[in-house]
């Protein structure tokens, strides 16, 4: 990876008053000995550096992480570069980061990245690899790069110990495949398989994943409804966001009663998390697909 630092390409003048539009306040280089100003374009990045205490100076798509990812939760003097599919490169300049962080999602962005710092790569996600064991290396990587060792001890530890707490808390409530899903519409879902960061914590808290056919990047969509009556002693877990007009037709709708999990009512709902990201995610996953089971009434899933 090509990697250096090049020079300004605009005056200060207008640096200074594209960054006051822009909100974002005029910085200078650090001074030597001062913490390195890192910015991150990939979300899983993202929710690891803030689990090993570093805050960013910059990342994308923040409006959408805070609804979608939740946690951790972002401080508010974060920039927002905008869209991760086309960053705001030139914010991204008035952050003046020393590094940006990004993963292999992002390698068509290199090359624009670099030419404002250097760029650190870190892959978590691969088609067929569960992500739970690199979303470990990462976190170990970045903070041993980062000085940060014993924090990253300290959040492997944590996650560990937070799935294992809920593997207890579901014992005798594995018996059943589940279903892992999001809706796309009242007739399709995507459904998150063994290489998605749901499915891998899925088969860490003890159950199998009722959906048997391999998926790229964790998920497979779109996929028609009446696949979910393929294995009917499934149940199935949604993870919002459900779109408002599909909960209204899927209560009116004869092909989703007539699912088997739907019929005997062993459906859950669980609020959004981010489907591509860190241990912080895996971990809000494992939580909120415990809480779902636990207080589910009505339901068996043994």
């Amino acid at each position: 990876m090509r990697v250096f630092h090049p020079t300004n390409a605009a005056p200060l003048s207008r640096r200074a008053l594209l960054g006051a539009a822009l909100g974002v306040p005029f910085l200078g280089k650090v001074k030597a000995g001062s913490e390195e100003r890192i910015a991150v374009v990939d979300w899983a990045m993202l929710e690891t550096l803030l689990a090993l205490g570093i805050v960013p100076v910059a990342t994308t798509e923040l409006i959408q992480f805070r609804k979608i990812a939740i946690e951790p939760r972002v401080p508010p003097q974060v920039a927002d570069l905008g869209l991760r599919g086309s960053p705001n490169y030139e914010m991204l300049r008035l952050a003046n980061p020393d590094l940006i962080v990004s993963s292999p999602w992002f390698a068509w962005a290199t090359d624009h990245l670099e030419r404002i710092a250097p760029v650190a790569s870190y892959a978590i996600y691969e088609p067929g690899r569960p992500p739970y064991s690199p979303a470990e290396q990462v976190m170990k990587a970045l903070g041993e790069r980062l000085g940060r060792d014993r924090q990253a001890q300290l959040s492997l530890e944590a996650a560990a110990s937070e799935i294992e707490g809920a593997k207890r808390l579901l014992v005798g409530k594995a018996g059943r495949p589940v279903f892992l899903i999001n809706l796309g519409d009242a007739r399709h879902f995507r459904v998150f398989g063994a290489d998605s960061m749901f499915g891998d914590v899925l088969q860490r808290l003890g159950f199998q994943n009722a959906w048997p056919r391999p998926t790229s990047y964790g998920a497979a969509a779109p996929i028609p409804l009446e696949a979910l009556a393929e294995v009917p002693e499934a149940s199935i877990v949604i993870v919002s966001p459900v779109p408002p007009d599909a909960e209204g037709t899927l209560a009116r709708s004869p092909l989703w009663h007539a699912i088997p999990a739907v019929r005997s009512k062993r459906v859950v709902t669980i609020p959004p998390i981010n489907p591509f990201g860190a241990l912080p995610a895996a971990c809000r996953f494992a939580r909120l697909f415990t809480e779902a089971l636990s207080s589910a009434s009505g339901q068996s899933h043994g």
